[in-house]
């Protein structure tokens, strides 16, 4: 459901108001280009672009009923396994990403080839631009000054590759490790969703 509120517009006048209106555009062109891969998707979409467009800071941790986010499936291209990640917070195993950070990321898949990165210590990775699915999903989220509220996080999801290995756990990581995607461990239904798309993606035409 799209919060029912008016547009929380301000006057742009800050460096980082223009970075979050130019992620703001960036995010709108990924969604409007981007064919959805089913009705339930498609559905999913039109709410995305009507959020992004009914406020302005939604790509930004500030807008606090709810913004985007970005994450990757990080797979072995040799191998087609997966990386996935036992959140340290929440205690379930998930793709990587996270927060876009308006005031360093030029880009939606800039923000979730930077999350790859972090989370997974490996430099050498590649990024599909195109998303493999969206999902929004209700988390407990922090405002980046030390409060808490629960809130939407409206979830574009890459596909990234590489042929390297060698991760380290970061900290927001309590395990990190690579799975055969017909051998998962217990995920939720949205990861073993993006698990089936990546596959599809890479084994595709």
């Amino acid at each position: 459901m799209i919060p029912t509120a008016l547009s929380n517009a301000a006057d742009l006048k800050s460096p980082s108001d223009m970075s979050i209106q130019t992620l703001r555009e960036d995010t709108l062109r990924v969604l409007r280009e981007w064919s959805s891969i089913d009705v339930e998707q498609e559905r999913l979409r039109l709410d995305y672009l009507k959020f992004v467009n009914s406020f302005d800071n939604s790509v930004d941790r500030s807008c606090r009923v709810g913004h985007v986010t970005a994450s990757g499936l990080l797979v072995d291209i040799t191998t087609g396994e997966v990386l996935l990640t036992l959140h340290a917070r929440i205690g379930r195993w998930l793709q990587l990403g996270g927060h876009i950070e308006t005031e360093t990321d030029l880009s939606l898949i800039d923000a979730a080839l930077r999350e790859c990165r972090e989370e997974s210590g490996i430099d050498s990775l590649n990024i599909d631009p195109v998303p493999l699915r969206l999902d929004r999903h209700e988390v407990p989220c922090s405002d980046g000054i030390g409060g808490r509220s629960v809130l939407h996080h409206w979830d574009v999801q890459f596909l990234v590759v590489t042929n390297n290995r060698s991760h380290v756990i970061s900290e927001e990581s309590a395990d990190l490790a690579w799975f055969p995607p017909d051998s998962l461990p217990q995920v939720d239904s949205s990861v073993a969703a993006l698990v089936k798309e990546a596959g599809r993606r890479l084994s595709g035409p």
